[in-house]
């Protein structure tokens, strides 16, 4: 059997650091009531003349060069984003562009913060059906410019970020399977104002708005997202686990999408996953959409947390609603 194989991770963050200290200054809010409501003390934010496809390419040479490998030699590239730079073409494009691995396949996923786990989903359908040996996939968002700094809210919660693997076929178990879903009727929970209609770059709104007009930005019912987070979080793990017939002492680390601390805590409660099991960078970073799955992997990569032949368990959750998971070989 052909596995994809984890064989490089990468990531990148913008330099500037915006701690809750500096939030509290503007906004009706203290360091103590963000720490204790989402776990975030600070997040990194994307300069003026900073892009998206900065941050995927940064990530994506790191990832390049802990796997030994040359941008050329790539089959396919799959970014997750929700925050593409423009309209077409695809951030995959303009990132293939950048690297060097001209002629493969390139293409953006767009399934929010779950856009990594699907991005890596559709790269394992192309390793296992033979169509390509060796897969960059990318997840980079720079979502602080969907935001309305004026809503305590939101604005607390989104960092920018990108990280990134390189995949490769190999009869050694890596990701030994994927697991996607959505739920379209959740749109009016957590959505972001905005769109194309008849060729113009529209934003759709209530009167009451407090962006200013014209500015996209992110609408979130946070106790109603909580709650079907938390049950759809728990049952993709279960359903995971069940398809490849182990229980949870099987894993070594769990790594999921660090949207807040509260949402993981009380996913780690349900399913008797204990917290020393996590992988835990929501603090650091904040919520960076898709990028958070790869940047926390990569991170605990990094710091030797996570060993070769451990077994990963990664899982996201976004607006859409969209959810899904990977159980991974390392």
């Amino acid at each position: 059997m052909i596995y994809p194989r984890i064989i490089g991770t990468g990531s990148c963050l913008p330099e500037r650091i915006l701690t809750n200290e500096v939030l509290a200054r503007d906004l009706d809010t203290s360091d103590d009531w963000i720490r204790e409501r989402t776990g975030i003390r600070r997040r990194h934010l994307v300069a003026d003349d900073q892009t998206t496809v900065d941050l995927a390419e940064g990530a994506a040479r790191n990832a390049l060069a802990a796997a030994g490998v040359e941008a050329s030699t790539l089959d396919l590239i799959v970014v997750g984003t929700a925050t593409p730079d423009r309209i077409y073409p695809s951030t995959a494009c303009r990132l293939q562009a950048r690297i060097g691995a001209m002629g493969c396949t390139a293409f953006d996923v767009q399934a929010v913060c779950t856009g990594f786990i699907y991005a890596l989903g559709v790269a394992e359908k192309f390793v296992r059906a033979k169509s390509a040996k060796r897969v960059l996939v990318v997840g980079a968002d720079t979502h602080s410019r969907l935001l309305d700094w004026s809503d305590r809210s939101t604005c607390v919660l989104f960092g920018d970020g990108a990280g990134a693997v390189v995949l490769e076929a190999s009869s050694t178990p890596g990701v030994l399977s994927t697991h996607l879903h959505a739920d379209g009727s959740g749109e009016s929970l957590l959505y972001v104002e905005g769109g194309t209609p008849h060729g113009k770059v529209a934003i759709e709104g209530p009167p009451d708005a407090k962006a200013p007009a014209g500015k996209a930005r992110t609408m979130m019912k946070g106790k109603e997202v909580f709650r079907f987070a938390v049950r759809a979080l728990g049952r993709i793990v279960e359903e995971t686990l069940s398809a490849n017939g182990i229980d949870q002492s099987r894993i070594d680390w769990l790594i999921p999408h660090q949207a807040n601390i509260r949402i993981i805590e009380a996913t780690t409660r349900q399913l008797g996953i204990s917290m020393d099991k996590v992988i835990v960078t929501v603090g650091e970073h904040g919520n960076t959409s898709a990028a958070s799955v790869p940047l926390a992997l990569d991170t605990a990569v990094r710091d030797g947390r996570i060993e070769p032949g451990q077994m990963l368990l990664l899982e996201a959750f976004g607006g859409g609603f969209t959810w899904g998971s990977a159980l991974v070989r390392y």
